[in-house]
């Protein structure tokens, strides 16, 4: 791919990094969510003519810069996966309004079958903390305009900064209201996306309640590279999430089920190997898929741990917890606190070790994909206990923990935490998704002695978009196992200070230098298209305190 890049700014003066790695008015976040593409009500188009049908998007923002992304179809034969359609120019525009009036870079590259037809653009030389609209052109057709900003300077002194927090979106399972939602609100810096953001099932395998809600393409479980450019093409053509694309710049991490579920290192619990293909060749084309189809900078080796950075607010370590794991402990392979095994994998463990302990910023944000704060699962009844077990995945033989989460890599976590108290890191904020449950959660040093031990950190955890989440799995009324479980789970578990183990919907984490607040908010029907939203509970983290409490009102 080539590109010619042309910046029509000058450099954001000395104030501003070299490359490291709030408020927007209502009407213009409004006009964007109603101008979002509908991928399904475009008008027809001329044959052969170039269209963006899967909508624009910007991540990653930096002090002086955002990533752009698009996808155009240059022809109508040339869909995602197909391998099929010619080579086509595609020129961005970023300007400081969305009139265009006022352009501050410009430039174009080739889009090529070898990368799915879709287009990055990484602009520099902008202003820190400053909005800025983007939009893709390629022939006569041009793209629908967006909103992105990029981040505060690096020694910026900021008030507050505010995003959105969601995971687990299975597409078969509802519709994404929840993005929706997150795009109207008009208020957003970025918004964090820690994992599933596809998933990787068959038609059917995976849906709700036994029930296909909206079909899969391909309809097949993804195996190639074809498969997941499909899918991921598939997911860009929903209103909802070209929606909130448009309004605010996503920070992305993976989970299992971009590649399949349980992913580790050397495989999958959702991968037959030889019948499937190799693990290998099955992560290589699942990686090539999300570096192409997401506006995500590749990190370490083609991952996504990475860190950014907010002014003197917060810096988030984004982890990686699929690329370097041992494999999950089950019957005869080992025990959870083996020092040999591994979530992180060494260096991305001394990496995040490294930057909690010289971060000078207020808050220190960790982009987490699975829970870390330990789990014990308590006295729960059999009927309830065997859907958990299903839902987190748990050996079929009852072993009281979840595995593929930290609580099945001890030696990992310990070493952890321990440098968290050796060091006196304070304000450590882990923002988890996977588990398709909300929980507000201390993070005790010596699960153990719990309450006795001291907390090192505090986890926010959002549940999920549409996954199914225990009342799925039992198939009663919303409310009906939490009611039952929530009890047990906090008597067993006594740092954790909330869970709502039933309904779906996202969170809004807001920072001030005082405290770190996370609203959450729940859906009415995953399965409707006009679903509402409304807050159900505010959980908050006060500075210097590494504990939970709960706030009443929403920020």
């Amino acid at each position: 791919m080539t590109s010619r890049i042309r910046s029509l700014t000058s450099p954001s003066g000395p104030d501003s990094p070299a490359p490291s790695r709030r408020t927007v008015v209502k009407a213009a976040a409004a006009t964007a969510v109603l101008g979002a593409p509908l991928a399904a009500a475009l008008p027809a188009r001329a044959a052969e003519a170039p269209a963006f049908l899967h909508g624009v998007a910007s991540g990653d923002p930096l002090p002086d810069g955002i990533l752009l992304w698009t996808r155009v179809t240059p022809t109508d034969a040339a869909t995602p996966g197909s391998g099929l359609g010619p080579d086509v120019e595609v020129g961005w525009t970023v300007a400081t309004d969305k009139a265009f009036t006022t352009v501050v870079a410009q430039g174009s590259t080739t889009a090529t079958a070898a990368s799915d037809h879709t287009v990055k653009a990484d602009i520099r030389g902008l202003k820190p903390a400053t909005d800025y609209w983007f939009r893709f052109s390629s022939g006569s057709a041009d793209s629908p305009a967006a909103r992105t900003r990029t981040a505060p300077a690096h020694d910026a002194s900021v008030a507050g900064m505010r995003f959105g927090v969601v995971s687990c979106a299975n597409w078969e399972a509802g519709y994404f209201s929840a993005y929706r939602h997150l795009a109207a609100r008009g208020d957003l810096d970025a918004w964090l996306h820690l994992g599933d953001y596809i998933y990787e099932y068959g038609t059917g395998e995976y849906a709700t309640r036994d029930t296909v809600v909206r079909p899969h393409a391909p309809t097949h479980e993804i195996v190639t590279l074809a498969d997941y450019r499909t899918r991921h093409g598939r997911y860009k053509t929903d209103p909802d999430l070209q929606a909130l694309h448009a309004v605010a710049p996503v920070i992305a991490i993976w989970d299992d089920h971009e590649f399949a579920n349980d992913a580790w290192s050397g495989g999958a619990e959702n991968h037959t190997e030889g019948a499937e293909g190799t693990w290998s060749a099955r992560q290589a084309a699942a990686k090539q898929a999300y570096f192409e189809w997401m506006p995500v900078r590749p990190a370490v080796e083609g991952t996504t741990y990475r860190r950014l950075r907010f002014g003197r607010l917060a810096d988030l370590s984004l982890l990686d917890l699929r690329s370097y794991r041992s494999q999950q402990v089950k019957a005869g392979n080992g025990t959870v606190d083996d020092p040999d095994r591994t979530l992180t994998g060494r260096a991305q463990l001394d990496w995040l070790k490294a930057g909690l302990r010289s971060s000078d910023t207020s808050w220190r944000l960790v982009g987490n994909s699975v829970m870390i704060a330990p789990f014990a699962i308590g006295s729960l009844s059999a009927e309830l206990l065997k859907p958990l077990a299903e839902l987190l995945g748990l050996p079929k033989e009852g072993l009281a923990l979840n595995t593929d989460q930290w609580d099945g890599y001890t030696d990992d976590r310990r070493e952890l935490l321990a440098h968290l108290r050796d060091n006196a890191i304070r304000n450590t904020v882990f923002l988890t998704g996977d588990i398709h449950m909300a929980w507000a959660n201390d993070v005790p040093y010596n699960a153990g002695t719990y309450p006795l031990s001291a907390s090192a950190a505090t986890e926010f955890v959002v549940t999920s978009v549409t996954s199914d989440n225990l009342d799925d799995l039992v198939k009663v009324p919303e409310g009906t196992v939490s009611a039952l479980a929530s009890p047990v789970i906090r008597a067993a578990n006594r740092h954790v200070h909330w869970v709502d183990t039933d309904r779906h919907g996202y969170g809004v984490l807001d920072l001030t230098a005082e405290r770190a607040q996370m609203d959450y908010y729940v859906l009415s029907d995953r399965t409707t298209t006009n679903a509402t939203a409304s807050w159900a509970r505010s959980y908050r983290t006060r500075s210097g305190t590494q504990k939970v409490e709960r706030t009443y009102d929403p920020v």
